[in-house]
């Protein structure tokens, strides 16, 4: 009978000594049997191995089959449920798209006019595409054009031209899987810029991933490098929040070093090595090397020594350098022109040109292109283990392949129009005259900020944004303490619901301790530039009033 086998169980489970496998029979025998479970309660209980209310807490809900011995699986009916997600997951935070941005949309939906100035989306406030990209884009996605009899009377001839090339290299359009890595065509087409761009010899295609914008291979890169919550990777604070989140995400442990407000943002050689002698003295491997040039959000440019200094420290200390260049046509200064790191590793020689472990980023989504939304970019390697190239190629094919668009926008972007061609002249004027134009509002931002009572702010020498220091009076911090923020974004919010400017607090990019800033885009067209710079004027003078002069 069944009753003759449970009490043939019971003397089982008495000669058995190993925990695990009292489990194992306990497990099968809990979920056949309720009188099982009674039975080997009073069992273990007169045992002494536990007790009654201990036994009660392990055991199986045979109705809902939920065992609160292992792990749970679901709750409230849900295994996505909130408390059950992946704890690095939870942890990481994106400030660029966070409460202020949340607060924009609720606003904006409400009928409230919105600057959105929080992230660097070029189009979304005005700026128009490049002429040359967009139309080689129109006929490679829509190739039954290149067959109109009136094409010529619509599209340049070397636009024509660029578009048949495409077409023909994408084998199957621009609709169809590519190589994991990207187009070869398009890919050999990066490397040609690189290789004139940089004047120091050829770049490998084969090094070189097409991805969808920068973002996907720095995260792709970081994950190649973290092991575990021991692995360590240097990052600049202030720092834009991908790679604080992408770090977290990953597992593994942000290594902050401070750029010098003081000094224009300067990088400094003391910061990292104080970094690095921290990090290993917690038993934390240094790994990876960040920096951003131009500086994303502090907006500074990297000096030739800057670059030399930083190389040498990175080879001597044995990291991987990832260098964020994706910024590298916005300059709106003279005195420290854009050099990549590949250039200057090459030029200091051995042991650094073959020494150094190094991935440069580009992007199609900012420079006077600004096209975000096609999600362009690649990632370049320099002295790489092949057999690790091949690793990475691996976790690129699980995603098939980037988007055909966005590798087309890259072709456009890498290999514009040639002097002599139809389109050349139209694509040198809109170029020179956004780049021209961004230049100017890097001057009405900066000298705005600096004119406000308690406010500083470096000159934005590239990039995209200004990162003022806001010196916060007392009174604002104690009301930012009793709302239950922190102090900078207690100024955001109120800065947006006054103003309907929406801007990132500099508590999501770090910042030395007791300090307080905001990133602002300088995006906004050069006619909206005086509204936005009035309105911030008056909105910062009433605050100061209510919060300093008691006014």
């Amino acid at each position: 009978s069944s009753h003759a086998k449970l009490q043939h169980t019971i003397v089982w489970l008495r000669r058995i000594r190993s925990l695990s496998a009292l489990w194992e029979v306990l497990l099968y025998w809990f979920a056949m049997s309720r009188r099982g479970l009674k039975l080997c309660q009073q069992l273990l209980a007169s045992r002494g191995a536990f007790n009654t209310q201990q036994l009660a807490a392990c055991s199986i809900n045979v109705g809902t089959r939920q065992m609160s011995s292992g792990p749970v699986s679901s709750k409230e009916g849900k295994v996505l449920h909130p408390d059950l997600l992946n704890e690095n997951f939870k942890k990481a935070q994106y400030a660029v798209r966070g409460e202020l941005m949340l607060r924009a949309e609720e606003l904006r939906k409400a009928g409230k006019e919105i600057i959105f100035t929080n992230v660097g989306n070029p189009h979304q406030l005005g700026a128009a595409p490049i002429t040359f990209t967009r139309q080689v884009i129109s006929l490679v996605a829509a190739p039954f054009l290149l067959d109109n009899a009136k094409i010529k009377e619509l599209f340049p001839d070397d636009v024509i031209e660029r578009a048949r090339v495409l077409h023909k290299a994408f084998n199957g359009g621009v609709g169809a899987y590519q190589d994991s890595r990207g187009n070869a065509h398009v890919r050999s087409e990066v490397a040609k810029f690189i290789e004139e761009r940089d004047g120091v010899g050829p770049a490998n295609p084969d090094h070189i991933f097409l991805t969808d914008g920068a973002s996907p291979a720095v995260r792709m890169c970081l994950n190649a490098l973290i092991r575990n919550e021991n692995d360590g990777i240097l990052v600049p604070i202030p720092q834009y929040p991908l790679y604080s989140a992408s770090i977290q995400l990953y597992g593994g442990t942000l290594l902050p070093y401070m750029l010098d407000e003081n000094n224009n943002w300067a990088m400094s050689i003391d910061s990292l090595k104080e970094a690095v002698n921290k990090a290993r003295a917690d038993g934390k491997a240094v790994r990876g090397l960040v920096f951003i040039n131009p500086g994303n959000p502090t907006g500074q440019c990297l000096s030739h020594q800057n670059l030399q200094d930083l190389l040498k420290f990175a080879y001597d200390e044995k990291i991987v350098v990832m260098a964020d260049e994706v910024y590298q046509e916005n300059i709106y200064q003279d005195e420290r022109p854009f050099v990549t790191a590949r250039k200057v590793l090459h030029e200091l020689g051995e042991p650094y040109k073959s020494g150094v472990e190094l991935l440069s980023f580009h992007t199609v989504s900012k420079g006077t292109g600004g096209e975000c939304g096609l999600r362009g970019g690649y990632v370049q390697m320099d002295n790489i283990h092949p057999d690790t190239v091949d690793e990475l190629y691996k976790i690129a094919s699980i995603n098939l392949s980037p988007n055909g668009v966005g590798q087309v926008a890259m072709s456009c972007l890498v290999n514009g129009p040639k002097p002599g061609t139809e389109s050349y002249k139209q694509y040198e004027k809109e170029k020179s005259t956004e780049l021209a134009s961004l230049r100017r509002r890097a001057h009405m931002v900066t000298d705005g900020f600096n004119s406000l009572e308690d406010v500083s702010c470096n000159f934005t020498e590239g990039a995209m944004y200004s990162f003022p220091q806001l010196r916060l009076p007392p009174k604002a911090i104690e009301a930012a303490k009793a709302a239950g923020k922190a102090p900078d974004v207690f100024y955001c919010l109120k800065l947006l619901e006054a103003t309907g400017i929406s801007t990132v607090p500099g508590s999501g990019f770090g910042q030395a301790e007791g300090t307080f800033h905001l990133r602002t885009t300088i995006l906004p067209r050069e006619e909206k530039m005086a509204e936005f710079v009035e309105k911030f004027r008056s909105f910062h003078e009433n605050f100061m009033n209510e919060y300093k002069h008691g006014q």
